[in-house]
């Protein structure tokens, strides 16, 4: 079976095409906003999104969820749409929108034939300024919210866990706040509160526009200069993106979470990270590759190790989200087979790591690693609204667009000793919370 899949992946190295850059155009209105137009003129589609340096992270002490209820306020009125027309006119036009919220952005975004972009454009730069609301609609869609998390939160043991988890991860910093908010704090949540956190963040000097699709760049800045760039900037607007930043962390924590509802559980391990930064990507890189070695399939270390040899574990798993503002981290997963107690699963995790640092990385692991990787971005390019998303994304975290395109050369880059020399740096038991999930009549 690894001789197969080693024999294939050097097929696709020689197969693949070399990476091409995007189309992209940048450039930055006159009021700070800036522009970003991804060229694909496979069919007459369009995606236009607006990105705004807010998210949770950036919420007032106190007021967690604001930027997310505030995310559905905006498909309430404007002086010029009613309650729901916004959505009701994108679907009139054959189209769909949404909006998503994180920790350090909000985005909102629509996908509708190419000829109906300016259309867009007018709707969007109208609620970047002109929201308007009732109290009526904010007792509404506070309820909503709340509903919201009953339903993703509150209902999912999972979901509870690592809300819990990554609050003992960060104790100073506000990614130990669920995007969503407490609910307590939800409760309390206010007209003045998300009219507080519009005029202050909600401005084009603090936005990025993207558009991606059947466009040319010279039309996208004679409509986004019409639109958008007719709204003054804010003066306002912090300098800087004031948050609390998080101590050292210099001892282990951990917890044990326990919930009637839990089906199976499992050991889930979190290391504080360092995250991806304009112009030194190359840690990020390497962590980006060793979480593929480690758990990115049937045929990584912990797999192979935990699940065939010793048959320890049903499932694993390595995850890292370097696309962040601030420290991010490192995860891993275990899932114990049958008669495995989770203390024996973590050992054999701990056991696994240990020998991987001492021996290495394998040469020809590495290379199919980094063959699978660059096909992932080769066909990555296939999806317009997943560059728009990439792009958009990476630019309101401090990166640019120069980052986002020299990412796949620098993935490829990297090396052995570069990938060892980061595990040994990040897989520090000192900077790490170990999560035990489980049912609450088992007991260990």
């Amino acid at each position: 079976m690894i001789r197969f899949v080693l024999g294939f992946a050097a097929f696709i190295a020689t197969s693949l095409p070399a990476l091409a850059d995007d189309q992209v155009s940048n450039f930055t209105l006159n009021n700070g906003m800036e522009v970003v137009v991804i060229e694909d003129h496979r069919a007459p589609v369009v995606v236009q999104m607006v990105w705004y340096r807010a998210g949770s992270a950036d919420e007032p002490v106190g007021q967690s969820g604001v930027a997310h209820f505030l995310e559905h306020l905006l498909f309430k009125g404007t002086e010029t749409l009613e309650p729901g027309e916004f959505s009701a006119t994108v679907a009139k036009n054959g189209g769909r929108d949404n909006a998503f919220t994180s920790y350090d952005y909000t985005a909102y975004h629509q996908r509708v034939a190419a000829d109906r972009l300016e259309l867009m454009m007018q709707m969007e730069s109208d609620r970047m300024v002109n929201l308007r609301l009732t109290e009526t609609e904010i007792a509404t869609e506070r309820d909503v919210i709340l509903e919201e998390r009953n339903m993703r939160t509150e209902n999912n043991p999972s979901a509870l866990f690592r809300e819990q988890k990554s609050a003992v991860q960060y104790l100073n910093h506000r990614y130990g706040v669920p995007v969503i908010g407490w609910r307590h704090e939800m409760e309390d949540l206010s007209l003045a509160d998300a009219l507080s956190f519009y005029g202050t963040y909600y401005s084009p000097n603090n936005a990025i526009l993207v558009v991606a699709g059947d466009v040319d760049p010279e039309e996208v800045r004679t409509l986004a200069t019409k639109y958008y760039g007719a709204i003054p900037a804010n003066p306002d607007l912090p300098d800087t993106r004031y948050r609390s930043q998080e101590p050292p962390q210099t001892a282990e924590r951990r917890l044990t979470y326990r919930d009637a509802r839990v089906a199976q559980p499992y050991v889930s391990r979190s290391y504080l990270a360092p995250e991806r930064d304009h112009g030194a990507q190359e840690k990020a890189a390497a962590l980006t590759v060793l979480a593929e070695i480690l758990g990115g399939g049937q045929t990584s270390v912990l797999a192979e190790k935990l699940q065939f040899e010793s048959q320890t574990a049903v499932y694993v798993g390595a995850y890292y989200g370097g696309t962040s503002l601030d420290d991010t981290t490192f995860d891993l997963v275990v899932v114990p087979a049958p008669g495995v107690s989770l203390q024996q699963a973590e050992d054999a995790m701990d056991q696994t790591l240990a020998e991987f640092l001492e021996t290495g990385i394998d040469t020809e692991q590495l290379t199919r690693i980094k063959t699978q990787i660059r096909a992932s971005e080769i066909y990555a390019r296939d999806d317009v609204e997943g560059l728009a998303n990439r792009y958009g994304r990476a630019l309101t975290q401090g990166l640019t667009v120069k980052d986002v395109q020299e990412w796949p050369d620098i993935l490829q880059a990297v090396s052995a000793d570069d990938i060892v020399a980061a595990a040994k740096d990040v897989l520090d038991r000192r900077q790490s919370v170990t999560g035990w999930m489980m049912a609450e009549e088992v007991t260990q």
